[in-house]
């Protein structure tokens, strides 16, 4: 869970531990991009707006990191513009939620990609 509201992490942690999931929390791209490095998960999700660097930045070098398995990336912004979802997806996310989700809503993007 990679967002600097620590409301929005705490949310969409409680939404993954119920899922099954172990959610690590990260407020901005560079916390990130260390823990990934160190250890990386099968599911990001993170904010497009953040401090020290955005989440359109973030995925772009999650994605250069060499992995034998890639994490599934979902956007969970504001940003609910087409241009955005295009730019989103473009830069390396394989999905997109609008903010505020519920866990419906992020269950079935889960199902979708096969992972709920």
């Amino acid at each position: 869970m990679v967002d600097d509201s620590r409301v929005i992490r705490k949310v969409s942690s409680k939404i993954a531990k119920s899922m099954g999931y172990v959610p690590v929390e990260a407020e901005n791209g560079e916390e990130a991009l260390a823990r990934c490095k160190h250890n990386m998960p099968a599911i990001v999700l993170t904010d497009w707006n953040m401090p020290e660097m955005d989440g359109i930045e973030f995925v772009k070098q999650l994605r250069a990191i060499p992995t034998p398995k890639e994490p599934i990336v979902i956007f969970c912004t504001s940003n609910g513009e087409a241009k955005d979802i295009h730019e989103g997806i473009g830069a390396g996310a394989d999905d997109y939620i609008v903010k505020p989700f519920d866990e419906a809503a992020l269950r079935a993007k889960l199902e979708k990609l096969g992972q709920g």
